[in-house]
């Protein structure tokens, strides 16, 4: 039987950031000023269709924001972390950490 401590903090888990490329997203943006979507989707190993589903997601909490902008005549959008992503990202890692430890 799990202990309630675990239980308890379990449940305080990010859910928007449980899954592996939600989270994976928000780490390469954590110490990035912005990264292109391109990059990321290359980093990631995702699909155009995923990422943009999962970064619209991040988005609607205001965890993610995104610029767009053209370079050489070419659209190009950047994405980077809020500072409610940099908060929601600090206190899943904190939550994972006390669970691990």
């Amino acid at each position: 039987m799990a202990h309630p401590y675990f239980t308890q903090n379990l449940a305080k888990l990010d859910k928007l950031l449980q899954h592996s490329t939600r989270l994976g997203l928000c780490i390469l943006l954590k110490d990035e000023a912005e990264l292109p979507f391109t990059e990321l989707k290359t980093l990631l190993d995702e699909t155009d269709g995923n990422l943009s589903a999962h970064i619209k997601k991040l988005m609607e909490a205001d965890y993610v924001s995104e610029r767009k902008m053209f370079l050489n005549k070419k659209p190009r959008t950047l994405y980077r972390l809020t500072i409610r992503g940099h908060k929601a990202l600090k206190e899943h890692e904190e939550v994972l950490r006390g669970l691990i430890n």
